[in-house]
């Protein structure tokens, strides 16, 4: 029993293995290269076809050729002798050398019959060499090679040089039949041979040049797939010229930004987990900082009754963006609560809340009219308006001023924030809305710019660069009024 169970055993494990073979010889007939080299033979082996039809036709003509011109050298040999009399040795000799059966001379008035067998032959089929068309030729090959039976055919061709005389030579076809039969064989073991070189050193070619490079390509890409976060994964270029170096490249850089934004993401997830977290105590913390507040709001003091409200709304704004930034962790940015509300107002809140070092003086320069409005959310905007200002001061030096304007053009609201900075570095401009990549200062994460975008593009705006150089930086916001 042991013995039979092991001979199941082996023989299925043969059966997975010849299974494994034929998988692999099955993968290997899909290949492109077995597809490219099967159809370089067949492309081959038909143009060789098209040569080779023609070619057994005009070997027909020649060996018809050769035939007369052993007939013409025949009867000039008899006409040579006197009173044309040979001996019959000689002329069955003849005929044998030219390999007919009689040889006729024919001029404008008379035929001559120079050499004949004993019996007159039968004819089956007669042809005229003067005719060489090339369907002509190629439909008498044709019937050649396709009559079973030996044919008797008469030939007929014009004397080089006589215009007016002929040849007529009748013989059997089949030694004609079978030197084409043998031509045609030669032809297609050489179209064969020509077919499988040409396709060989086609295929070697084209998988050098185009097969392998591809098949970098897809390894690349599969692993890449698999583990996008390693680094040896990347393709490493050629430094080809042609497309498949195109596309190295083009992978390569696909490959590279897509780490890291893949990274990005990841830092992004982790921050915000580590955000939601803080803004949780914050907000209890900052609970505490409003009773206190609440507490010093009873004061008489006209200093404190002065200071108190602008702290209280400052402590309230932080708790709601404490709030908001727990809902985003969960959600996402809330959808903005439109409504109308003067600017200059909230403009003035912004101004009032940019806070400056004791070193650095800032001149604030406000073009907003008392009377014109917004239709936004006042919060998101305010916001926005925070970090630009908040950015333009810090990247402000001594005596910096900060221009704040709005206008409105066709239900397009415009409010622009100017500075007369030193400008925004052109290697920080490609990525200057991306968070913690376009920071300009050391040390910034990017977010307030990033955040800026978003509210504005939330309210169905668009926040861009106008300007920027050594004189100074201009931000433009565009909200639908």
């Amino acid at each position: 029993m042991s013995e039979r169970k092991g001979l199941v055993l082996n023989s299925f494990l043969y059966s997975l293995q010849t299974m494994g073979y034929l998988q692999k010889i099955s993968r290997v007939f899909r290949s492109l290269s077995a597809q490219l080299l099967f159809l370089t033979i067949l492309f081959v082996m038909l143009a060789e076809v098209l040569i080779f039809v023609p070619s057994v036709a005009f070997f027909r003509l020649n060996y018809l050729d050769k035939k007369i011109e052993f007939a013409h050298l025949a009867s000039l040999a008899l006409l040579a002798s006197p009173d044309n009399m040979v001996s019959k040795e000689l002329k069955a000799e003849l005929l044998f050398r030219v390999g007919a059966r009689s040889v006729v001379f024919r001029s404008a008035n008379s035929a001559m019959l120079m050499l004949s067998e004993d019996m007159p032959a039968v004819v089956d089929a007669s042809f005229d060499l003067s005719e060489r068309s090339s369907l002509k030729l190629i439909e008498d090959a044709a019937a050649a090679l396709l009559v079973q039976k030996n044919r008797i055919i008469r030939v007929t061709s014009p004397i080089e040089n006589a215009p007016t005389s002929s040849l007529e030579i009748v013989l059997d076809e089949a030694p004609l039949v079978a030197a084409m039969l043998d031509y045609a064989k030669n032809i297609f073991w050489l179209s064969l041979a020509i077919s499988v070189v040409t396709a060989v050193l086609v295929f070697l070619s084209l998988h050098w040049l185009l097969v392998r490079p591809m098949g970098r390509l897809s390894a690349s890409m599969i692993a890449f797939r698999r583990k996008p976060e390693d680094p040896k994964v990347n393709i490493s270029p050629s430094g080809r010229m042609d497309e498949i170096g195109i596309a190295e490249r083009e992978l390569e850089i696909m490959q590279t930004r897509l780490r890291f934004a893949l990274k990005q993401k990841q830092h992004l997830a982790a921050l915000g987990t580590a955000v939601t977290k803080i803004s949780h105590d914050l907000r209890n913390i900052l609970s505490t900082s409003h009773i206190v507040s609440d507490g010093l709001a009873q004061l008489d003091d006209p200093r404190v009754q002065k200071v108190v409200p602008r702290l209280v709304a400052s402590i309230d704004r932080a708790i709601d963006l404490c709030t908001e930034t727990l809902k985003y962790g969960k959600a996402g940015e809330r959808l903005p609560q439109k409504s109308r509300f003067l600017l200059a107002p909230l403009i003035k809140e912004v101004c009032d809340s940019v806070a400056l070092p004791a070193s650095k003086s800032l001149q604030w320069d406000i073009r907003v009219s008392e009377k014109f409005t917004l239709c936004a959310d006042r919060e998101q905007i305010y916001r926005a308006l925070l970090n630009l200002c908040r950015n333009a001061s810090e990247a402000l030096k001594d005596n910096g001023k900060i221009c704040v304007a709005a206008q409105s053009e066709q239900g397009i609201s415009i409010i622009k924030v100017m500075d007369n900075g030193p400008g925004i570095p052109s290697m920080a401009m490609e990525h200057l809305f991306e968070p913690f990549v376009g920071s300009v200062k050391n040390g910034g994460t990017g977010l307030g710019l990033s955040i800026a975008r978003e509210l504005v593009e939330a309210h169905g705006g668009d926040l861009f660069v106008e300007k920027t150089d050594d004189k100074g930086t201009i931000f433009v916001i565009r909200l639908p009024d």
